[in-house]
């Protein structure tokens, strides 16, 4: 298995290319990948499924409300039936239970859209991937979530990482927005006429978003 580095200002697009000139072509590894929406989702699959053989995870209990959860799961589905892969993947969709997602950021609900309260989001997600990378036995586990320039891969990898070393399951080095993955994430999602939603998620990246939308009228 291949091991990342512990230094810091750290390229992680190299340091995924070097787990990717590492991996057998014939025999594809696994990779549970954490998955926020489909248009994260888009440039992701198109990318990493030519490596390993995939199953997404759509686990995200901070979308609010309950609609928004099943729109954007339905587009995951819809996206996997459709988007051309050379290893087709698979997708299992986690549990909605809001309350986990009020627990983990309890006492950070006034911080700021990217910061420690994201950070904790980030976590909550992420811990719940590796635990079931783990119990699947899969080979690798990742997120979606480095792709968009809105959120902040040095900590998603940094938090991976930490929990790769409690669940004995590697966390793949990401940072999906280099090399225009944002940009080819956006093309993709006019391809196919994905449903791209103008917050993040939650309730309060919900409520920032108006706020800001009422400051600008």
């Amino acid at each position: 298995m291949f091991h990342i580095n512990n230094q810091t200002n750290r390229n992680y697009q190299k340091e995924l290319d070097a787990v990717i000139k590492s991996l057998d072509e014939n025999s594809p590894p696994t990779l549970l990948l954490h998955a926020c929406c489909a248009p994260c989702s888009s440039y992701t699959l198109e990318y990493l499924s030519r490596y390993f053989k995939i199953t997404l995870f759509f686990y995200n209990p901070n979308i609010y409300p309950k609609e928004e959860f099943v729109k954007r799961a339905d587009e995951l589905k819809r996206l996997i039936g459709e988007l051309p892969m050379k290893n087709p993947a698979e997708l299992i969709i986690g549990e909605y239970d809001p309350q986990e997602f009020f627990d983990a950021v309890k006492g950070l609900e006034q911080i700021p859209e990217g910061g420690e309260r994201c950070f904790a989001c980030y976590r909550l997600r992420l811990e719940k991937t590796a635990r079931l990378a783990a119990k699947l036995k899969a080979d690798y586990f990742a997120t979606t979530l480095s792709i968009s320039p809105y959120k902040n891969a040095r900590r998603l990898n940094e938090i991976s990482e930490e929990l790769s070393k409690i669940y004995k399951t590697p966390a793949l080095p990401c940072d999906l927005k280099k090399r225009s993955g944002y940009k080819r994430s956006i093309e993709l999602s006019a391809l196919y006429s994905l449903y791209r939603q103008d917050y993040c998620g939650c309730v309060f990246s919900k409520a920032e978003r108006e706020a800001k939308r009422l400051s600008t009228k």
